[in-house]
């Protein structure tokens, strides 16, 4: 197990640290409903220098991401920041991920953490043919998301760059606690707002404590993944290994926005994607809200009404803002509009819940 840089502040907080990715990390702290609803209302910390970090450099730079992102490259510019995933050969999806362009010739690639060195291959694989320069830089980058309502305002003291006015997915490299060229993206995986900072390692201690300081008064919390992974649920974001994997297509999960088939835009597995949107898919994600008692979890068969399978849980937790089940899974196409009812099959029994709309609560 690898351990982050900001592993000894976590555990002297308290943080419950369990294998993760091939780190050791916090799932919690105090417990996921008090995180989740500091993060809610004012404003955590997460320790996710477990994510990866790939730069893409050189003339060839462009062509490269152009090639193995499902979303048009072409659509974004300098600091700006867009969603993607890229398509497998096979219909499904290797990662979901962001890229960060500084220019035509520069993009940083931010990939899930169990994913590092699978996408480390296969970015290198599409490589070999066009010629980019590569550098995987996770090893020596830290990351803190810093999120909730009040997490710019906090952070507003350690740089001098107008952060409230930055717009959302966008970044910029400035000066951060005193150190240059950090970058702070306002992202996050939270839905609460707020922003993301990338680092080298060697300045974590300094940023952590500049952090934690700066938020004092307004009550910053370290958070764990366990949090991390409700609030994530309540707005509906996949998570990679559950609700997407290399055997779902992005038009399945729902990612027909962030999948472009623009002219010039010749991704891989472009040709099967493009058939599959014309012909439609068997099968979509839907989010749904538990009627009745039980909470759903990643497996459990959906029913209809009949008692025959129609799907899969993928996601499913007690949502701590609506104090109801939520859950997200593949089912039937047709049983994924809103309004649908269909059933969470829990330890034998059919238990009624009804297709909402995503995310389950509003920003």
């Amino acid at each position: 197990m690898k351990n982050t840089v900001f592993k000894d502040k976590l555990e002297a907080l308290g943080g419950k640290m369990v294998p993760f990715a091939g780190y050791y990390m916090p799932v919690q702290f105090e417990g996921v409903n008090i995180e989740h609803e500091t993060v809610r209302n004012t404003i955590g910390v997460f320790d996710v220098s477990h994510m990866g970090e790939f730069w893409v450099e050189g003339p060839k730079a462009f062509d490269l991401v152009q090639r193995i992102s499902s979303n048009d490259a072409a659509d974004i510019f300098d600091n700006k920041i867009q969603y993607n995933c890229m398509p497998n050969d096979k219909g499904g999806i290797v990662d979901d991920f962001l890229l960060y362009q500084f220019n035509r010739e520069k993009y940083l690639m931010v990939v899930n953490a169990a994913n590092i060195e699978k996408d480390w291959n296969w970015v290198n694989l599409q490589n070999k043919n066009i010629g980019a320069k590569l550098r995987n830089a996770s090893d020596e980058t830290a990351l803190l998301a810093i999120q909730g309502p009040l997490a710019l305002k906090a952070m507003q003291k350690l740089t001098d760059e107008p952060l409230e006015e930055m717009p959302y997915y966008t970044f910029k490299t400035l000066k951060f606690a005193g150190i240059d060229n950090i970058i702070l993206s306002i992202t996050g995986y939270t839905g609460a707002g707020g922003c993301e900072v990338y680092l080298d390692n060697k300045y974590g201690h300094d940023i952590w404590e500049a952090v934690m300081d700066a938020g004092k008064e307004f009550g910053i919390k370290p958070i764990g993944l366990a949090a991390r992974d409700t609030l994530r649920l309540e707005m509906g974001l996949c998570l990679y290994g559950n609700d997407i994997d290399d055997t779902t297509s992005p038009l399945e999960a729902g990612l027909g926005w962030i999948t472009k088939f623009t002219d010039g835009n010749n991704f891989v597995n472009r040709e099967a994607l493009e058939k599959q949107k014309e012909q439609g898919v068997s099968r979509r994600l839907a989010g749904f809200e538990v009627v009745e008692k039980g909470i759903p979890r990643k497996d459990y068969p959906l029913l209809d009404e009949n008692g025959n399978k129609i799907g899969r849980v993928t996601s499913g937790t007690m949502s701590p803002t609506l104090k109801k089940p939520i859950g997200m899974g593949y089912v039937k196409t047709g049983y994924h509009k809103s309004g649908t009812t269909i059933f969470v099959e829990i330890r034998g029994k059919a238990i009624k819940a009804q297709v909402v709309k995503r995310p389950f609560i509003k920003k």
